[in-house]
C-alpha cells in the first residue's frame, strides 16, 4: 500500500437553493437566517417527495442534514388555521433514544420559527408521566418520542392520534437493533391509513423492507451515499501492533490536540481498557457504552457535548444517534470489519462547514478491513508514519470548559437565563467565560471556563438562581476526571 501524503482535491460544490422548494416566504427567510443557504444531497433527494405527500424511505448517515429533511416536510403539512385542530397532534417523530429525541425537538422548533404557536412536544422515559400528561392536555402539534414512552401515553389515553398526518421513523435501522419492531408495529397501527410516513435510516437492514411493506403506501427511495471529500476530512491510516494500538493513541493526542475527540472501539471492553489509560496519562476521557444508567449517560454527553472533556471513547451501537457539533477529531481505535460504519463514524468530524481529522489504527490482521474500506471509497487510504506523532508544545492537554452540576431543573422552573444571569449578573463573570447551559428535569448543568472554574463554583453557592440558594459541585471531580 503506498505511504503517499494526500492530494488536496477541490472542495465540493454547493447543492441547490432551498428556494427551488414549495416553501413559503416566511420559512425561507427563517431558512437563510439560520445559515441554511443550500440542500445536502439527502434534503435534495427527499424533500420533493416528502414535500409531495409521497411516502419515503431515506438512507442516509447522521449528522448529513436528514432532521432538516424531514421537519420541513411536517411542517409544511401543519393546519394551523383549522379550530378543530388547534390542539391535535399531527405529526409524530420516532426516535430510538432521548438523546436524539431532544436534538430532532430543538432543530423541529428552530426550523418552526417561521410560524406563529407551533407546539413542539418530546415524550421519553427518564421523564415524570403525569409531567407530560399534563403538557399533552395543553395540546401539542408535533410530538417527539421513544417508542416504549410513546406507547405508554396511547395507552393511558393520554396521547391521541386521530389527526396525524405525518409519522416519521427516525435513525429506523437502530430502532430494529433495539428490539422496537413491535412497538412501531403498535404505534403506526393507532395512525390514520392517509398518513404520510417518511422512513429514515443509516443501513438498510431486512427489517426496514419488512416495515415498509407492512406500514407504507407505495413508498419512494432515496439513497444518498456517504461519501466525504478530503478537502473537509482528513484522513490519515497508522499500522500498529496490538499491543501498542492504546498508547497510541496517547501519542495521537499530544501530537495533534484536538479540543474534541470521539474514539471509536469494537467492544465495550476496549473502552474501559483506553479510558483507563488515557485517565492514568492525564487526559480528560470519559466512556459511552450500553451498560451506563441513564443519568450517567446524560452527563458524559452533557459533558462532552460542551468541551469538558476531550475524549469521549465508544462503541458504534452506544454513538448511534449522536450528533456533536464542533468535533475536530474522530480515532478509529479498531478498524470496523464493516466499511460503511468505517464511513459513518468519520461523517462525524467535519461537519457542513468545518474541516475534521480522521485518524485509523488498523494492524496486520485488519488490513482487510482497510481493503474493504478502500473498495467503497475508491481510493487507497492513505498511511502515516508512527515516528511523526512527536508531543506538539503546550503542555498536557486539556479541556476548554470545566461543568458545574447545579441542582435544580425544569422542575423548579430554572432556566438556561436564570443561570446566565446568575453568573454574569453579581457574580461578575463575562458571557465569553460561559459555555453551553443545560437545563434537565432535576439538573442543571453549565459550562465555564477552566479558569474561572473555582471561584464560579463559590460564588454560584455563595449566591443565588432565580431568587432562591442552590447546591453546586463540579461534575468533573465527581467524576474523577479533572
Amino acid at each position: 500500500m503506498n505511504r503517499t501524503e494526500p492530494a488536496t482535491p477541490a472542495a465540493a460544490p454547493p447543492g441547490p437553493p432551498f428556494s427551488q422548494l414549495p416553501l413559503s416566504a416566511a420559512a425561507l427567510a427563517n431558512l437563510e437566517q439560520l445559515g441554511y443557504h443550500s440542500m445536502t444531497p439527502v434534503q435534495a433527494a427527499s424533500l420533493p417527495i416528502a414535500l409531495a405527500g409521497h411516502d419515503l424511505i431515506a438512507q442516509a448517515k447522521t449528522g448529513s442534514g436528514k432532521t432538516a429533511a424531514f421537519a420541513l416536510a411536517l411542517l409544511n403539512k401543519l393546519k394551523l388555521d383549522d379550530p378543530a385542530l388547534r390542539f391535535k397532534v399531527q405529526a409524530l417523530v420516532l426516535c430510538p433514544t432521548r438523546e436524539l429525541a431532544d436534538q430532532v425537538a430543538v432543530e423541529i422548533r428552530r426550523l418552526a420559527r417561521s410560524e406563529d404557536n407551533v407546539k413542539t412536544l418530546t415524550l421519553c422515559g427518564g421523564a415524570p408521566m403525569h409531567t407530560q400528561k399534563a403538557s399533552l392536555e395543553h395540546g401539542a402539534h408535533v410530538v417527539v418520542g421513544t417508542p416504549g414512552r410513546i406507547i405508554d401515553h396511547l395507552e393511558r389515553g393520554h396521547l391521541v392520534l386521530d389527526a396525524l398526518n405525518t409519522l416519521v421513523l427516525d435513525e429506523a435501522d437502530r430502532m430494529l437493533d433495539m428490539g422496537f419492531f413491535d412497538d412501531i408495529a403498535k404505534v403506526a397501527k393507532q395512525c390514520p391509513k392517509d398518513r404520510q410516513t417518511l422512513l429514515f435510516s443509516a443501513t438498510y437492514p431486512e427489517g426496514i423492507v419488512k416495515l415498509s411493506q407492512q406500514f407504507m403506501r407505495a413508498p419512494k427511495e432515496v439513497k444518498v451515499q456517504a461519501q466525504h471529500t478530503a478537502s473537509q476530512i482528513e484522513q490519515r491510516f497508522y499500522e500498529v501492533k496490538n499491543d501498542e494500538r492504546l498508547h497510541t493513541v496517547s501519542l495521537l493526542l499530544n501530537h495533534f490536540r484536538p479540543v474534541s475527540t470521539l474514539a471509536f472501539c469494537n467492544t465495550k471492553q476496549q473502552c474501559r481498557d483506553l479510558v483507563d489509560v488515557l485517565l492514568a496519562q492525564g487526559f480528560s476521557a470519559l466512556a459511552l457504552h450500553g451498560e451506563l444508567e441513564q443519568r450517567e449517560r446524560d452527563q458524559v454527553l452533557v459533558q462532552f457535548a460542551n468541551r469538558s472533556c476531550s475524549v469521549l471513547v465508544a462503541t458504534d451501537v452506544a454513538a448511534r444517534g449522536l450528533d456533536i457539533t464542533q468535533l475536530e477529531a474522530v480515532i478509529n481505535v479498531d478498524t470496523s470489519p464493516d466499511p460503511q460504519v468505517h464511513i459513518h463514524r468519520i461523517g462525524r468530524t467535519g461537519r457542513v462547514d468545518e474541516k475534521g481529522l480522521a485518524l485509523s489504527l488498523a494492524s496486520m490482521d485488519e488490513m482487510g478491513s482497510v481493503g474493504k474500506i478502500e473498495q467503497v471509497q475508491g481510493a487507497e487510504v492513505k498511511w502515516f508514519p508512527l515516528a511523526e506523532l512527536t508531543p506538539a508544545p503546550g503542555g498536557k492537554l486539556q479541556p476548554p470548559m470545566v461543568t458545574l452540576q447545579i441542582v435544580g431543573g425544569r422542575k423548579e422552573k430554572i432556566r438556561a437565563g436564570d443561570v446566565l444571569g446568575a453568573l454574569t449578573g453579581e457574580a461578575g463573570f463575562t458571557g465569553a467565560q460561559i459555555g453551553k447551559i443545560n437545563v434537565n428535569e432535576f439538573s442543571t448543568y453549565v459550562a465555564v471556563d477552566r479558569q474561572i472554574a473555582r471561584a464560579a463554583l463559590q460564588r454560584l453557592s455563595d449566591g443565588k438562581v432565580k431568587g432562591k440558594k442552590v447546591k453546586v459541585r463540579l461534575l468533573d471531580e465527581a467524576l474523577g476526571t479533572r
